[in-house]
């Protein structure tokens, strides 16, 4: 498997489909990234299998991570429907695996176990979480055995979660950053615009520079045809102190994804 925990950055996968989706992810691979990220949700799994087995990029190479449907987050399903996934995705293994949402089936004491024994069992390398607030994240820290490699939450430069990063910092988890480009509403952004001028850039990877930039953030932007290129070459992107202090002053607190039963709404 991939010798770098989680690389920087990876490809998002959410609302891909199909050829496209497979068309996408090779296209990602070849460009350089190293880091693909689906999920039973997304229903693209074979998709992803099927670009995994057509790139010329050695699947160790790969770091794949997949996350189990909130619905089969009980134990006994949290095992078949890893497999399931194993099999959509062609593989005998995933780099990473999370629980999707904290919601459903959901429930740390029955849910949590059975994510170590997947582990045990060899299906996946590293177990994860997705849409954790710090009290759930603490609580799965203390159930599982395996350490939390990663939370994937929604971040960007209208919403920041300060809070949420250092915490998961602290505690060596990896803050995983999807709709890292506000759905592309960074660039309706004056400060980013101004910014990307200055780097003859555009707005998407001033947002991504900053990413990039952040301690233990990885963004997942997604993307397809060229946009997959110039998401990728952000990272040769250096912003300037001050230019990164005018990104903080962006945060809103703004969330894109939020639906009612999400943890921070309870």
């Amino acid at each position: 498997m991939s010798s770098d925990p989680i690389p920087q950055p990876g490809l998002g996968t959410s609302g891909h489909e199909g050829e496209a989706c497979t068309d996408a992810v090779v296209e990602a691979l070849e460009a350089g990234y190293r880091h693909v990220d689906t999920a039973q949700m997304y229903d693209n799994e074979r998709a992803v299998g099927r670009a995994l087995e057509a790139s010329d990029v050695d699947r160790e190479e790969v770091f794949l991570a997949t996350k189990v449907h909130p619905e089969n987050l009980a134990r006994e399903d949290v095992l078949e429907t890893t497999a399931e996934s194993l099999e959509r995705l062609g593989v005998e293994s995933v780099d990473l695996l999370y629980v999707h949402w904290p919601t459903g089936a959901y429930d740390p004491e029955d849910t949590l176990p059975a994510f170590d024994e997947v582990r045990d069992r060899g299906w996946t390398d590293h177990v994860g979480v997705s849409n954790f607030t710090p009290d759930l994240l603490e609580e799965a820290l203390e159930i599982l055995e395996a350490p939390v490699l990663a939370n994937q939450v929604e971040l960007h430069p209208r919403l920041q979660q300060d809070d949420l990063v250092s915490f998961a910092r602290e505690r060596n988890v990896t803050t995983v950053a999807y709709c890292p480009i506000a759905k592309a509403e960074v660039n309706e952004i004056d400060e980013l615009r101004e910014i990307a001028e200055a780097h003859d850039a555009t707005p998407v990877q001033v947002a991504l520079a900053w990413h990039y930039g952040r301690e233990g953030v990885v963004p997942i932007p997604k993307g397809t045809g060229e946009h997959i290129r110039e998401n990728y070459s952000a990272l040769e992107i250096e912003l300037t102190e001050d230019e990164r202090e005018r990104i903080a002053a962006l945060d809103r607190g703004e969330r894109l994804v939020d639906p009612d039963e999400a943890a921070w709404n309870r």
